[in-house]
């Protein structure tokens, strides 16, 4: 599949069928859409209705989609993602940080790889093997997803935070992209856009969210999260209204 867009920080790939369903199931207010609805939602993003009949069909087999009484219904372990769209609660940071060292040795790599993918999505990133860390700014205590193969430690203050955040976190090209993908989202052919979008809500996903005074001037993580929720809206609003 080519990109839409290509450049050092916009490559923007097409998106599928199968994941332009999912994401629009993700993203309605109801998990359920008749036929006429899930039609309307993708011709007006540019995708063939044939092409989409098909994907709906494999998605039924594979369980992804549940058909009843002519509407489908979005599985509940992709519908569960939906609370990816939404910015993680924080809290006032004094300095600290966390850490979560992982303890347990010997594992396999499918099990070290599932770890890892949880303490990504967790937005804690890594120092050295086995050392996450990020500034103690999220609302939360220790996440249960931990299980009991890492220790989580709450450090003092450092000397150089944002010195280390930079270690972390590829800061600047996190901001480059996003401030891309905001362009991108501004063109006027509803295709691109809409792979625009969904690629702006994957770049949103690896927003380490940091405290204000650790991250570059023009930010651009909250305008980027205000522009897809509002096309997330009108996209809904497009797709219920065809029902």
């Amino acid at each position: 599949m080519q990109p839409l867009v290509t450049g050092s920080d916009t490559e923007i790939r097409a998106v599928s069928a199968r994941s332009a369903l999912v994401r629009i199931l993700i993203a309605a207010r109801s998990p359920t859409m008749t036929s006429r609805q899930i039609c309307a939602a993708t011709t007006a993003v540019g995708y063939p209705e044939a092409t989409v009949r098909v994907a709906v069909s494999r998605m039924v087999a594979a369980g992804e989609l549940r058909r009843e009484n002519r509407a489908y219904t979005l599985a509940p372990a992709l519908r569960a993602r939906r609370a990816e769209l939404a910015a993680p609660p924080t809290r006032a940071w004094r300095g600290d940080w966390e850490q979560v060292v992982v303890t347990a040795t010997g594992r396999p790599a499918a099990d070290r790889a599932t770890l890892r993918a949880t303490l990504i999505s967790l937005r804690l990133a890594e120092l050295r093997e086995g050392v996450w860390m990020r500034p103690a700014n999220l609302d939360r205590d220790r996440p249960a997803a931990l299980g009991e193969t890492t220790l989580h430690l709450r450090t003092a203050p450092v000397d150089d935070p944002g010195g280390l955040a930079a270690r972390l976190w590829p800061l600047r090209a996190w901001s480059a992209r996003g401030h891309a993908l905001l362009a991108a989202i501004e063109t006027a052919d509803p295709t691109a856009k809409f792979a625009a979008v969904c690629a702006g809500l994957d770049h949103l996903t690896t927003d380490p969210v940091l405290p204000a005074e650790l991250l570059p001037a023009d930010w651009p993580s909250a305008e980027l999260r205000a522009v897809t929720s509002a096309y997330l809206t009108w996209f809904d609003t497009l797709s219920a209204a065809s029902g």
